[in-house]
């Protein structure tokens, strides 16, 4: 299944705002963010999940898309493509709407993220400090290796 999804990254004073999943959710740091609603365009799909998600007003206009994600999710069978978008400001006090999915809010520095990042986003955030505006995860190899331990071949370009 194909799932149209954004993010955001909002920094502060050499921070990014994540979000601290549950530990059914997983655990780890995320950031802000969700899928595209079949009525909706990118950034307005993610002004909207900033406030749903932790309480903060963000412009459509105001956001810049930074990277595009062709993720797979393995394991649920899942293939997202995933906008990222910085914004140039918000409004509000973050905090976390969605106890469920979310313990907390918090302000993490950029230059020294803990491991508990999610390897999504770290990945995400080492591809824009060098200037990529399109990856791929995991890697290649590692999808060709799960579908091969299926007996499945990879849909793709087998050659490469």
């Amino acid at each position: 299944m194909l799932i149209f999804a954004v993010r955001l990254i909002l920094e502060e004073n050499g921070k990014i705002l994540c979000l601290r999943q549950t530990k059914k959710n997983g655990g780890r740091y995320s950031l802000i963010g969700g899928n595209v609603e079949e009525h909706e365009f990118a950034r307005e799909a993610l002004a909207r999940e900033a406030s749903e998600e932790a309480g903060i007003h963000v412009e459509p206009e105001d956001l810049s898309l930074v990277h595009v994600l062709h993720r797979h999710k393995l394991k649920k069978d899942e293939t997202l493509i995933v906008l990222y978008f910085k914004a140039a400001r918000f409004h509000g006090e973050p905090e976390s709407l969605e106890p469920k999915k979310f313990k907390d809010v918090a302000w993490l520095p950029l230059n020294n993220l803990p491991e508990d990042v999610s390897k999504p986003t770290l990945h995400v955030l080492r591809c824009i400090r060098q200037g990529e505006i399109y990856s791929e995860f995991p890697a290649r190899g590692k999808v060709l290796a799960f579908w091969e331990q299926f007996g499945n071949k990879w849909a793709g370009f087998s050659d490469f």
